[in-house]
């Protein structure tokens, strides 16, 4: 099957039947690697970082690694939490070997967009992904493009897949944001067949522990949001920007004088 990133194969390891994840080449991908998923994403080695940053042949092919590179820490990270993953099983020039997911017969599992549901089904499924949201969030990881097409459905229930573009939960500016929509697909895809489903608000109410430093993989959640409505300091605001402004502008300027 073809995906936006990656073709992915069922292949044989000895007895066993596992699946090949096969990258496509950057610019055959529709998923692009924006910086709002690359954000945060740390690059021990100064070389490779100046290479990334000035978009080198060099640094692309760095970048591409560092994307693909980040799917299998991810897969290791979250299988290692809790979370309903495909086991990794070793990465090579661009292939990654994992577990093959399979629905009850023994055939690659569906994603959860080609399986009906019933209202009872629906609300056990779309209680299960929060809880996953949740350990994947204690883990400090955000999936980032969590929908109905990264899910696959075997004989137990969900199972998460695709995760290239997961962000790091306290590096990426974005994760919250992320987050919530990833919480919002979700209870839209289950509120097709549970109607109630669409009128809960667990992805402000999860990053709001977070941020408080109080989730925790047992929190108890409620579905819903407090918001606080009061006017914005936009004077306040503008001063945060230009402050921002002046500390890249100086950043950009000892970058520079380090490559003179």
């Amino acid at each position: 099957m073809s995906g936006k990133e990656a073709v992915v194969y069922v292949v044989r390891c000895g007895q066993e039947i596992r699946c090949a994840k096969v990258y496509k080449e950057p610019e055959k991908r529709a998923f692009r690697q924006a910086v709002d998923y690359t954000q945060g994403r740390n690059v021990k080695n100064s070389r490779r970082a100046r290479a990334m940053a000035k978009g080198t042949r060099y640094g692309r092919q760095e970048i591409e690694e560092a994307w693909q590179n980040a799917e299998v820490t991810a897969l290791h990270r979250l299988a290692a939490a809790g979370v309903r993953v495909p086991a990794p099983y070793n990465f090579l020039d661009g292939v990654l070997l994992m577990e093959l997911v399979t629905d009850a017969g023994g055939n690659a599992a569906p994603r959860l967009n080609d399986v009906e549901l019933s209202p009872e089904t629906a609300r056990e499924y779309h209680g299960f992904m929060i809880t996953q949201v949740v350990l994947m969030l204690c883990a400090g990881i955000v999936h980032g493009d969590l929908s109905e097409y990264n899910v696959l459905v075997d004989a137990t229930g969900p199972v998460i897949i695709d995760l290239p573009q997961a962000v790091d939960a306290a590096g990426n500016i974005g994760a919250g944001a992320m987050l919530e929509r990833d919480v919002d697909n979700m209870a839209a895809y289950f509120g097709k067949f549970a109607p109630e489903l669409r009128a809960t608000d667990y992805g402000k109410e999860i990053w709001a522990l977070y941020e408080a430093g109080t989730l925790a993989k047992d929190t108890v959640l409620t579905g819903r949001f407090k918001r606080i409505e009061k006017p914005v300091d936009v004077h306040g605001v503008m001063r945060e920007i230009e402050d921002v402004k002046k500390d890249e502008a100086m950043r950009q300027l000892y970058k520079a004088s380090l490559e003179r």
